[in-house]
């Protein structure tokens, strides 16, 4: 059996979760074996699992799991892990599933890989590859113990719809030790889709001078449907939150389309976004490192080209 945790938000299943139970789904077909999911609470849209493969989807629903604890969510899919037999556990790779990754391996005794970003090979064992180095290289890592727990990069499998069958839903009840975090006050992002999610993300550094000029970044990605990020001295600045932050030391992506504009290149900015599957640079400065790492690079002041790009954007998508 393959176990896939799918983490929902105001009751609906994250795209990761998605994108977890087409990988579980895929794997449990190469283990010759179901795919099962667990969710914590009751998203609306649980039953919806089984378009991707997964069979049964296990709801937890205790009140001590409201908030995360990794102390006491761990404890919960363990035993469900233990109770179905599930061999291989996905994760997605997100701060709840980074979090639950190394936790869960020690109470299940099981091997665990972070970051996957392909489906395991039965050749030899089970080997899961990974980007390592900051992207620079692949590893292929074995897991040897009877139970492996793994968790799924951000985009790196697209969910893939594989039927219209629901799932069925099934009430597991865990026994829970005693709590020993209180959840004062939660503050979560509202109405935009996270970075680590997101396909299209539209990023700004520096070069913008002012945060008052944030406004065109803003504008060239609703036209795009993105998501807004920065550098790390934006964020250190002020200008912007610092959840949009990303780079090595803040948060890696790997979206389909990533536009950096008015940002150098550092290599700890480059290290969180250099996954990006299509990387576009817009700097005034030719010698920019990022050009070296850019698919596409527009040499011209950023304050001329994003307003025309958002424009020319703006009327494509008139006359489409």
């Amino acid at each position: 059996m393959v176990l896939v945790f799918a983490e929902h938000q105001n009751g609906q299943l994250k795209k990761a979760a998605l994108e977890a139970a087409s990988y579980g789904s895929k794997a449990a077909a190469l283990l010759s074996t179901d795919c099962a999911a667990v969710v914590i609470g009751s998203p609306e849209n649980a039953a919806l699992l089984g378009n991707y493969g997964v069979k049964t989807v296990y709801q937890i629903n205790e009140e001590a799991l409201k908030h995360f604890d990794t102390r006491l969510h761990t404890a919960a899919i363990a035993q469900l892990v233990r109770s179905i037999g599930a061999q291989l556990v996905v994760l997605s790779h997100s701060a709840t599933g980074k979090s639950l990754l190394g936790s869960l391996s020690v109470a299940l005794e099981a091997g665990s890989v972070s970051g996957v970003n392909t489906l395991p090979s039965m050749e030899g064992g089970f080997v899961v590859g990974k980007n390592v180095f900051s992207g620079k290289a692949q590893a292929k890592i074995a897991i040897n113990t009877d139970i492996k727990v793994i968790s799924l990069a951000g985009n790196a499998l697209q969910p893939e719809i594989t039927g219209d069958a629901a799932a069925s839903i099934s009430t597991f009840t865990p026994d829970l030790p005693a709590a020993r975090v209180k959840v004062v006050e939660q503050k979560t992002v509202q109405g935009i889709v996270p970075l680590p999610e997101a396909e299209r993300v539209v990023s700004a550094g520096r070069g913008v001078k002012d945060p008052g000029n944030w406004g065109i970044i803003e504008e060239l990605a609703t036209e795009l449907g993105a998501t807004t990020a920065c550098s790390r001295p934006v964020a250190d600045s002020g200008w912007r939150p610092h959840h949009e932050h990303v780079g090595q030391t803040g948060i890696a992506i790997r979206p389909n389309l990533y536009i950096a504009i008015g940002i150098s290149g550092a290599i700890q900015h480059l290290a969180g976004v250099n996954n990006s599957k299509v990387i576009v640079v817009i700097n005034k400065d030719a010698e920019a490192p990022f050009f070296k790492a850019a698919d596409y690079g527009v040499v011209g002041d950023l304050f001329d080209v994003v307003p025309k790009l958002t424009q020319a954007i703006r009327a494509f998508k008139a006359g489409a």
